[in-house]
């Protein structure tokens, strides 16, 4: 058995809505990747030890909003690494929504559910520095029936990619598929706004309403955004999980985002990249998601950052993305950057500062130290 205890935890950011924060001094044991305790104070030793500094921890952002293809590179932008450098913007968990890029994807039925099944089992297998990439998102084409997604949930396929990257396009041929999917235990994703891409299709309201997913994607526009107004309804008049994402319009991230405050629905926010895409890759995309929701909408860093990791973990059934006794420990140390205002990771984010990243592990094992994105962290682990 494996054991790793953080110690001299400034404070936790556990990821719960519920409960955001735990003062500390803390200590947290890890044992064979996940977490085993959360002490106030000093737990005794262990097998490997780190000193926290009093940075503060916190889990690991969940990407809400992916394309990736196939292992570390993108087709999109032509670039290797990209996953990579995620990692050092504090990411450990992406979640696709459509491999959509694949140079010359096939729009047939039969090609689609085989793109989905083996994107799947090759991230899998292969995990680009660590990072879990929830994989394998069907994209929706004409022709597909009930017993195809009754199949790719036997085979352990979880998600349906943007509805509108593909040949289905309205809501109401849609409708019959997000009814299938759901029955088989997926979570479907739905195109909200303007066209992002050539081939795919401009999503209104009622579009949402009417075919009714699991997440309604980057509300705030992909990149193009219906009108705000309009966006509250598909708040107001449903249940699915709202999406605000880096790449998309930012003024009304800003409303939507002030919105769901106002009217206590906060525990429906999400926050993705939608990257690559034309806006390019943006490794602190979800940090700065999270230091805008923050800043700009003056939510507290604690809950901001439930947003982009325990909020995310429910709407997908993820096992990561809280720092609570049997989780998965996939974990970052982060504090104010040099120089910033603020004088630890709390203040800063609600100043609108990105933290620096002194430490990101998954399941217990470190996969970066000092970040070489954000700007180095005020204080540094020690191990």
């Amino acid at each position: 058995m494996s054991e790793l205890l953080i110690k001299n935890i400034g404070s936790v950011f556990t990821g719960d809505i519920q409960d955001p924060i735990v003062e500390g001094p803390v200590s947290v044991l890890v044992k064979d990747g996940r977490i085993a305790s959360i002490t106030k104070g000093d737990c005794g030793g262990a097998e490997k030890v780190i000193d926290a500094s009093l940075m503060t921890l916190a889990p690991g952002l969940i990407d809400s909003h992916t394309h990736p293809v196939f292992g570390d590179f993108t087709p999109r932008q032509n670039m290797i690494g990209f996953i990579d450098s995620s990692l050092h913007g504090g990411v450990t968990s992406m979640i696709s929504a459509g491999e959509v890029h694949l140079p010359g994807r096939p729009k047939d039925p039969k090609s689609a559910k085989a793109l989905a099944l083996l994107a799947k089992r090759c991230f899998e297998n292969a995990r680009p520095s660590g990072v879990k990439v929830h994989a394998g998102a069907l994209i929706l084409e004409k022709g597909l029936k009930e017993d195809d997604f009754r199949e790719l949930s036997e085979d352990g396929v979880s998600l349906v990619g943007e509805i509108g990257l593909g040949s289905v396009k309205t809501a109401s041929e849609a409708k019959e598929m997000v009814v299938w999917a759901k029955k088989y235990g997926m979570k479907v994703l739905m195109h909200v706004g303007g066209t992002s891409i050539p081939g795919s299709s401009t999503v209104t309201c009622e579009d949402v309403l009417e075919a009714n997913p699991t997440v309604a994607c980057h509300l705030n526009g992909g990149p193009t955004c219906i009108p705000p107004k309009e966006a509250f309804k598909v708040v107001e008049k449903s249940d699915c999980a709202i999406e605000l994402v880096h790449c998309g319009n930012m003024l009304a991230a800003f409303e939507i985002g002030k919105f769901l405050k106002e009217t206590k629905r906060l525990s429906r926010l999400i926050l993705g990249n939608d990257a690559p895409s034309g806006t390019g890759v943006i490794p602190l995309g979800i940090w700065r998601m999270v230091t805008f929701v923050s800043g700009m909408c003056g939510v507290s860093a604690e809950t901001a950052i439930c947003l982009a990791t325990g909020n995310t973990k429910k709407v997908f059934g993820l096992d990561e993305g809280m720092v609570k006794k049997g989780a998965s420990a996939d974990l970052q140390l982060i504090d104010a950057p040099m120089g910033s205002e603020g004088k630890n990771a709390k203040e800063a984010i609600e100043k609108g500062d990105i933290p620096g990243i002194g430490m990101v592990m998954i399941e217990g094992a470190v996969k970066a130290q000092i970040s070489r994105n954000t700007p180095p962290p005020a204080r540094k682990p020690i191990f």
